[in-house]
């Protein structure tokens, strides 16, 4: 117990926590976008599934790590797009939409892999190529610190500037301050001449570039191979975080983190020679249980508003 403890509380499993949460910090910067337009938008983990195959194939057939990347998210804002143009234009029901977009990714994503590479579980017969990590200069001797911010992969840097972007966008610019209208009431922004259905929409394809990085990480940094149905959810993790961190970017990010750490935390608990099932179980309870308060907390707010 003793070096599980040790463990916890080391440069390392930070380390590690980063690494686990940059898929999640880019997605649940996605879902606060979509959350702050008014829409809806379970289909990240289609989106993040079509980008990771897409970062693998591209970088394979490119011979480019940095077209891979680019692939990886034309491919998946395509699902993005096509689940704005259904909501958007064709007034599908959101939630029907996403979980077919799902049910698709799930599927065609193998399909996809089985046509290309003859396999139906990874793309290891491809040469693909992934996103290196990179050593902050100076950064990289300080004791302790330099352990835990310096070598990681650049997607993981991504994923952090992405939470100062995504403030600066909603907070500081025109385009911000209209999805953060529209969200609220669209039918008040309508009314001074903003368009709706064309904010929402392009709230749609920002939020699918940022999920489809964290899509391509899975295939390009995290792992060097696609596998299949690699994403294990981290879609619905993200907009788990998205609501526990309030509609808030910090707060979504510090969320997301935290879903990390239990992501990390089995890593550093095999030693205690549990289940692997109950290991694997373990961010999904984390993630249960952070929006089981979060539920009982705004219930009660709810009652003292009533009151």
């Amino acid at each position: 117990m003793n070096m599980v403890l040790q463990s916890i509380f080391s440069a390392e499993f930070v380390y590690s926590i980063l690494r686990m949460a940059t898929p999640l910090i880019l997605a649940a910067m996605a879902a606060l976008l979509t959350k702050k337009a008014g829409v809806m938008c379970i289909a990240f983990e289609s989106i993040m599934l079509f980008a990771a195959l897409g970062g693998v194939v591209g970088s394979a057939f490119m011979h480019s790590a940095l077209l891979g990347v680019l692939s990886g998210i034309f491919c998946g804002v395509i699902v993005a797009f096509i689940f704005a143009y259904f909501v958007l234009i064709l007034n599908a029901n959101t939630v029907l939409t996403g979980l077919a977009l799902n049910t698709l990714g799930s599927g065609g994503t193998v399909f996809a892999l089985y046509v290309i590479c003859g396999d139906k579980g990874t793309s290891t017969s491809l040469s693909s190529l992934t996103v290196p990590n990179v050593s902050i200069p100076l950064v990289e001797k300080i004791p302790l610190l330099g352990s835990i911010v310096s070598g990681h992969n650049i997607m993981t840097y991504a994923a952090l500037l992405s939470v100062i972007l995504v403030y600066i966008f909603i907070n500081k610019t025109a385009l911000g301050l209209r999805i953060r209208s529209i969200g609220e009431n669209p039918q008040a922004a309508e009314s001074v001449g903003i368009k709706v259905v064309r904010t929402r929409f392009i709230a749609i394809v920002l939020a699918g570039v940022l999920a489809s990085m964290g899509g391509v990480y899975m295939s390009m940094g995290y792992l060097p191979f696609f596998t299949r149905d690699m994403v294990a959810g981290r879609g619905f993790m993200a907009i788990a975080a998205q609501n526990l961190g309030g509609g808030m970017v910090v707060p979504t990010m510090l969320s997301a983190i935290l879903f990390g750490a239990a992501e990390a935390l089995p890593n550093v608990m095999q030693s205690l020679r549990l289940p692997a099932e109950t290991m694997q179980m373990l961010p999904y309870i984390v993630t249960i249980t952070a929006l089981f308060f979060v539920g009982g907390t705004h219930k009660g707010e709810g009652k003292r508003h009533k009151k």
